[in-house]
């Protein structure tokens, strides 16, 4: 008895001294305030060059190596005699941990990128100072937070015997289910030029099989409607705003192939549909890194594929609008009016932008205190947080800098979201990245003043050429089968445009 009761004793001080151990390692985070670790951010700079420098701390002046377009990393603050490395004006350059390295990248990247951006949501340090063995920074107004991973097709079973509901389109079938669209998506740099290769590869391949002005106008199609399909709001499905949507994307790139033909444009000839259509300045879908991260150069309508739900969505769109867009292309201007009924052939074949508003510059009125952080250091006595790619309310005054809080926002499909958390508690953001401009052309909606809205959910900015050309109201007779692409067809008209369409607005005499 008296042993166990000595045994009780011994285990109550183990116990003790465990809880006291574990409070001890427990303390430093109360007495400091925890703030977000860095994001996993991906180097991206739009049509930028392939390869990106990176320096040593002490030298930003010579690169000592180079990454490329869509690499992602874990950036810190590289700290030098006390302070964070940037540049004469505070831009920080980084110090980082490469996540994926996307000249290197294979399948495995896509899991290795998405548990990196799980492991970092929601932790939280003491400051975003790097660590020791850090040898090399990057400037980070060349990194953004992307979450979208890299993209692959599955492995494919090479099995497949396609047939369209026309020549072009089962030769634009053919082609993806071939060899040589399997190899676009591979790796995951440089697809589209991978994708035009691939296209001449299995042009000289079938000569024979088919015209050669067959096989050329397949390959004008299938480019056509990969831009058609990924410059739409996916999420919109087989709806039939969606549909209209896709047709009246392709008909401004018809009318720049067979009508204008500029070479700013990326129309090379007459009837270039796919120069127009995959013009990274004209169509931002094309470049390097988004590629990198969309089904664009992908292989989608492989018949191995029908069965994945992705797969399967992508397809039943496709199916939907190669018909109509085969005759936007290729068809007579009767045609052309039949699939835009109630619009005039003139305005039809004038018609060569067009205005996405929701994806357009992000203003918020509002909040006339906030401002948006392509870089900058906050500080706290000695610790120092990393502010990127972020957009911040600045809040009172404190020497140089300003205490802040983050501006948070979730794009609703009618309005955004907004919250200010003060998850930087205590730290003070450099003020020399503080300017406070009020933004220009900031209407609601990003549509025309004028229209009536008895509630305004965002707001958004326009281009300069909007106005300068006549806005146009579309009319589509089509078939629709929902956003999810699984509801029985049926026939619906609507319209997509006009001057208080919140979502497109084409616009016909802009050149």
């Amino acid at each position: 008895m008296t042993y166990k009761s000595t045994r009780t004793l011994s285990g109550l001080k183990h116990m003790k001294r465990c809880v006291l151990a574990l409070i001890t390692l427990l303390l430093p985070t109360t007495l400091w305030a925890a703030i977000p670790a860095t994001p996993v951010m991906t180097i991206y700079k739009f049509n930028g060059p392939m390869k990106v420098p990176y320096y040593r701390p002490g030298s930003l002046t010579s690169p000592a190596g180079h990454l490329t377009q869509g690499s992602s990393l874990i950036p810190c603050l590289a700290i030098r005699n006390g302070r964070p490395v940037t540049d004469s004006k505070g831009t920080p350059y980084v110090g980082f941990e490469i996540v994926v390295d996307s000249s290197k990248a294979t399948r495995s990247s896509t899991k290795g990128f998405k548990d990196a951006v799980a492991k970092r949501q929601g932790l939280k340090v003491k400051n975003h100072h790097c660590g020791t063995g850090n040898k090399y920074v990057i400037n980070v107004r060349n990194l953004y937070a992307m979450k979208k991973a890299p993209f692959f097709d599955p492995p494919g079973s090479g099995k497949g015997k396609p047939k369209g509901d026309s020549e072009l389109d089962t030769i634009v079938r053919t082609f993806h289910n071939s060899k040589q669209c399997e190899g676009v998506n591979r790796n995951l740099t440089k697809r589209r030029g991978r994708l035009k290769s691939a296209w001449d590869t299995f042009i000289k391949g079938n000569k024979g099989r088919w015209s050669d002005k067959s096989l050329a106008r397949a390959k004008h199609l299938d480019y056509t409607l990969r831009t058609a399909i990924y410059e739409g709001h996916l999420d919109r499905g087989c709806s039939a705003y969606g549909a209209c949507e896709r047709n009246t994307i392709a008909l401004s790139i018809r009318n720049r192939a067979r009508g204008q033909c500029a070479k700013r444009q990326g129309c090379r000839f007459r009837g270039d549909f796919q120069g127009v259509s995959s013009a990274t300045s004209q169509y931002n879908i094309w470049d390097e890194f988004l590629t990198q991260i969309s089904g664009l150069t992908s292989c989608y309508l492989r018949d191995d594929l029908r069965n994945d739900d992705y797969y399967q969505k992508i397809q039943r769109m496709y199916a939907q609008n190669v018909g109509d867009v085969e005759g936007i292309l290729y068809g007579s201007d009767q045609q052309l009016q039949r699939l835009f009924p109630n619009n005039s052939l003139s305005d039809l074949s004038a018609l060569r932008h067009y205005y996405h508003a929701p994806a357009m510059g992000k203003c918020f009125p509002g909040y006339p205190k906030v401002e948006y952080m392509s870089g900058a250091v906050a500080k706290k006595g000695g610790d120092f947080a990393l502010i990127a790619n972020t957009r911040i309310h600045v809040d009172r005054k404190s020497g140089n800098g300003y205490y802040f809080r983050h501006f948070r926002f979730e794009e609703a499909d009618d309005r955004d979201i907004i919250d200010l958390v003060d998850n930087y508690p205590g730290f003070v953001v450099d003020g020399r990245k503080v300017k406070l401009g009020t933004p220009s052309r900031c209407l609601p909606y990003g549509i025309s003043r004028g229209c009536g809205f008895n509630e305004i959910g965002r707001y958004r900015r326009t281009p300069p050429w909007l106005t300068a050309g006549k806005s146009l109201e579309l009319t589509c007779n089509i078939q629709d089968r929902g956003n999810s692409c699984t509801s029985g067809e049926r026939t619906k008209t609507i319209k997509v445009g006009g001057r208080c369409d919140t979502q497109m607005r084409p616009v016909s005499g802009v050149h």
